[in-house]
């Protein structure tokens, strides 16, 4: 599939195919003609201290993250709401669906920060815009740190191909080191896959509406096993509701 590289080229293909993939380059410049990125080196850095995920069905001890919720009545402001669990059916997510998972908050300089406010800001702008209406929205935020060791792979999607329950969701890549693989894949709603790719760089993106389409990633495996590996990423996902 042909990454997209303009805001226009953005709409047009998430309103066609239900998905983009938008790289690096491309993304930052979307960033920052919606605001500020100063704070970004910090931004990045607070992924080292991500605490480990508890809940993980599998047994797995490779996923560390962070969590938080915010929200927006029509026409107002994004703020951030009281800390709370993350919460999904198992029609969604069958591994841990059905349970109330409470994971250690964003920070709340991480979580009031130039970039955060700037990622959530440009989210509702595109959102909004394949909406043709401003929404209230229940906003999740998930930072992801999935770590590789020899001999244990790192599971960024451990349930597999999956929707998350909500309208639209954006994965942005932070950080990746020292390993292999991690491929997205997309799939219609009736199984045929309609497109995979990568992230690689920085700010490499991908936007998807999660009504229309099903995502997975492949598997992380290490590549120096004297070296730290991992891939680090931030979700977002916007719901729309009654309930703020």
């Amino acid at each position: 599939m042909a990454p997209v590289t303009s805001e226009g080229s953005l709409h047009a293909a998430i309103a066609r195919e239900g998905f983009a993939f938008v790289p690096g380059r491309a993304m930052r410049a979307e960033l920052d003609a919606v605001g500020s990125l100063e704070d970004w080196t910090a931004f990045a850095a607070s992924w080292h201290t991500l605490a480990l995920d508890p809940y993980m069905a599998d047994g797995g001890r490779y996923r560390r993250r962070r969590h938080a919720v915010y929200g927006a009545a029509a026409g107002q402001p994004v703020a951030r709401r009281p800390h709370q669990a993350h919460c999904q059916s198992a029609e969604y997510n069958p591994l841990h669906g059905g349970v109330a998972r409470w994971f250690e908050p964003v920070s709340p300089e991480m979580g009031a920060g130039a970039s955060m406010r700037t990622i959530l800001a440009y989210c509702r702008a595109l959102f909004e815009s394949l909406t043709s209406a401003a929404l209230p929205w229940h906003i999740e935020v998930h930072q992801f740190r999935i770590e590789a060791r020899p001999g244990e792979l790192g599971r960024p999607t451990p349930e597999g191909l999956h929707r998350d329950g909500v309208d639209y969701v954006l994965v942005l890549l932070v950080d990746r080191r020292n390993i292999a693989s991690g491929t997205t894949r997309i799939h219609g709603l009736d199984g045929r896959l309609l497109g995979d790719f990568t992230l690689t760089e920085p700010f490499d993106a991908a936007l998807v509406d999660d009504k229309r389409v099903a995502h997975g990633v492949t598997p992380v495996e290490t590549l120096d096993p004297a070296q730290p590996a991992y891939r680090d990423v931030l979700v977002v996902t916007f719901r729309a509701t009654a309930d703020l």
